[in-house]
């Protein structure tokens, strides 16, 4: 393997301009040498892939994280919400015993598409799993990210009484799963100034899980057509002494285009279904937004009034007046599409995505079928793990347990 790369074989790879590669140069980000035989200034290729391991070469061996189970491994699922992480889950061949859940709309979607699961509808605390103890390989929840009351230096199990949080741990003690997998959104990396985060992972070591550094997986890397992110806390059971590896991010990103017509990620072109619709005076401005455009594409006087106080604030707002293009991922989702000022609208058409669009954008598959209303159904969208996403982390678990019963026996 070729050992350096010039300064424009290194900008083309990793897509970025000569003089940005020149500035982390100065700035030691990433650090030319003198290449040996001719002293011109080379980057060498084992550090660029090393800090940039998305950006792959092309005779690079393609990515895959696909692992088939060696046995029928079983998962509890807390806060399950509509489905996206537990049928991510399932494609990967692990099998849901439980899944809970407080929003009926939810749980009657999760009956709706799996009669065979058992859900249980409710708030967590009505619950206890004991039945379960020793018989389940992994435990999985997207629990609200919710501050503790602190008293002392360490956050104990008893302190987080009371918290969403609390049930999780609880869950797990009644279960005694090897691992656990929680998910959550980025902004639990520093909320209330990362203690949140920093009692969480005492508390599981209170209880008895070793937490493996957290990581913030981002959905365009892995088969999803959409900017979102997600954190991923994850916990191996004290007597268990084996790594876990992330699921690697692909090279290839996903489109809308990808998302909406027949292609890779789809057979056909999205089905149609209901939607909600903008109102004229929000209609009529986004009709002036071009296709990746935003706010600041209208002419100024729009953008004042369509803004309001938040014209003369800093920051990009990108999200706002947006209208998404067909040859990129689309923004991440929110639960209502035509919500003030966080607008992701269709890029030909003037108008929100709709029910069937929103679930492609989370990789759902289109004979997933949402209860409730309209609005219910994209609240549950939007609050969902992208279901590849949700598979990829599957894929993960199932490689760490292959390796876990080829080594031991459950206890």
């Amino acid at each position: 393997m070729k050992e350096y790369l010039t300064i424009s074989e290194a900008s083309e790879l990793l897509g970025k301009s000569k003089e940005t590669l020149r500035r982390w140069d100065r700035e030691g980000k990433l650090t030319a040498v003198r290449e040996p035989m001719s002293n011109y200034r080379v980057y060498r290729k084992e550090e660029v892939l090393t800090l940039f391991p998305d950006f792959l070469i092309n005779n690079v061996e393609p990515v895959t994280n696909k692992v088939e189970p060696n046995n029928n491994y079983s998962v509890i699922e807390l806060f399950a919400g509509a489905g996206g992480l537990a049928v991510g889950l399932e494609k990967a061949k692990l099998k849901c015993v439980a899944l809970n859940e407080i929003d009926k709309w939810a749980c009657e979607t999760l009956r709706k598409n799996r009669p065979n699961w058992n859900v249980l509808e409710g708030d967590i605390k009505t619950y206890n799993f004991s039945e379960y103890y020793n018989k389940v390989d992994v435990v999985t929840g997207g629990f609200p990210c919710q501050a503790f009351s602190y008293a002392g230096k360490r956050l104990g199990f008893a302190d987080a009484r009371g918290t969403l949080f609390y049930e999780f741990a609880r869950v797990l003690k009644e279960v005694n799963p090897p691992i656990c997998i929680g998910e959550n959104v980025r902004g639990l990396l520093n909320h209330d100034g990362g203690k949140t985060l920093k009692g969480m992972i005492s508390i599981l070591d209170e209880i008895g899980y070793n937490v493996v550094p957290v990581q913030v997986l981002k959905a365009i890397n892995y088969k999803v057509p959409q900017k979102r992110e997600r954190l991923i806390l994850v916990g191996i059971r004290k007597d268990i002494n084996l790594k876990f590896e992330y699921p690697k991010p692909y090279k290839k990103i996903y489109t809308l285009k990808d998302a909406l017509k027949k292609g890779e990620l789809y057979d056909a072109n999205v089905p149609n279904s209901p939607g909600v619709k903008y109102p004229k005076s929000k209609k009529d401005v986004l009709d002036l937004v071009p296709p990746k455009g935003y706010w600041r594409d209208l002419p100024v006087e729009i953008q004042k009034e369509f803004m309001g106080g938040s014209f003369y604030l800093g920051g990009g707002k990108t999200g706002m007046a947006r209208r998404i293009g067909w040859d990129e991922p689309c923004l991440t989702l929110t639960c209502s599409p035509a919500q003030k000022q966080t607008e992701r609208c269709h890029p030909d058409e003037t108008r929100p995505f709709t029910v069937r669009e929103y679930a492609r954008i989370q990789t759902f598959p289109d004979d997933w079928l949402f209860a409730g209303s309209i609005a219910q159904q994209y609240k549950q969208i939007g609050n969902a793990v992208p279901v590849n996403l949700g598979t990829e982390v599957g894929y993960s678990i199932v490689r760490f347990l292959n390796e876990y019963y080829s080594l031991s026996k459950p206890k």
